[in-house]
């Protein structure tokens, strides 16, 4: 299998799309990973399986129509296997196994298939000590933007998810690449308060803009790299209220096609009057567990 992704938007050619069949349903309290599944479980409004595989089949007619082609991870029952990105990533030809939350660990099993095509040679797996989750990671051309935790934070955080031993794994793995590292926000209790990956505050979109909640970062330095990088221009800012509804964890199929939630009214009518086509589809029952479209997307083939 040919694997290759350099960065975020290029033209999508293969990718694993998460599954909700057989998810599990809801989950105990004592079980959630994050404040807002923790959130709804409180508030009885956990989404239900049938809503899920809806709006998750929603998603795969929109990749197949752009000609897309798009695996799904085996069934394993009463696992939620929706959100693909955390159990792996591909870094130029490499794809990265890492190692996750260990209750989560067996997911990896549902993708072993797609995993044993791609040469060995080409696949890194991460060691004993270092964690990783394919949310924080952004490879963008010469660069890899990667989000983490401090160790202090991320002994007493669920869900600080990627280590400081990752961030080096990167650079120690891909030394042609300038590998920046960003400490991000977090929050077991209050989903407002919490940036659970990168991809929650941040995310680049179409050739040379970027969606920005400054808010989920730890330092200002960080916010001021970033709207310099990408200049002052090019960003979207969006609020606390929409980092929480998830509006940068939007998904390109393309430098001109952004997949976004059909209830994103006003990043919708920010990226098309920026000149993107938006492929707006229902995904809020999905938000409800932290997690939107880049999450439950594995990148293979882009190019």
């Amino acid at each position: 299998m040919k694997i290759y992704v350099n960065d975020e938007i290029s033209p999508l050619k293969a990718v694993v799309l998460g599954t909700a069949e057989k998810f599990g349903g809801k989950p105990k309290l004592e079980e959630a990973y994050d404040p807002k599944t923790r959130e709804n479980i409180l508030a009885d409004t956990f989404p239900e399986e049938d809503d899920l595989v809806e709006e998750l089949d929603g998603f795969r007619q929109v990749l197949e129509k752009y000609g897309v082609r798009v695996y799904r991870p085996e069934i394993i029952d009463g696992f939620n296997q929706i959100f693909s990105r955390d159990i792996g990533f591909v870094i130029e030809d490499k794809f990265i196994k890492p190692r996750i939350l260990k209750n989560r660990t067996r997911e990896i099993e549902g993708i072993q298939f797609i995993i044993d095509e791609i040469p060995d040679s080409q696949v890194l797996h991460v060691p004993d000590g270092v964690r990783i989750e394919g949310g924080d990671v952004m490879p963008w051309k010469d660069q890899i933007f990667i989000g983490y935790s401090e160790q202090e934070d991320f002994e007493n955080y669920v869900v600080a998810r990627t280590n400081a031993e990752g961030v080096e794994f990167l650079k120690e793995s891909f030394p042609g690449k300038e590998v920046r590292s960003f400490e991000l926000v977090k929050s077991d209790v209050d989903p407002r308060e919490n940036a659970l990956h990168l991809d929650c505050c941040f995310q680049p979109v179409g050739r040379d803009m970027a969606i920005l909640y400054p808010g989920g970062f730890k330092h200002k330095a960080d916010v001021d790299f970033l709207i310099n990088y990408f200049g002052r221009e090019n960003i979207i800012e969006i609020t606390r209220e929409e980092m929480y509804r998830m509006n940068s964890n939007v998904f390109s199929i393309s430098p001109e096609v952004v997949v976004s939630e059909l209830g994103f009214d006003r990043l919708n009518a920010e990226l098309t009057d920026r000149g993107l086509k938006v492929e707006a589809i229902r995904y809020s029952e999905t938000a409800k567990m932290e997690g939107l479209f880049r999450c439950s997307t594995l990148p293979l083939l882009r190019g």
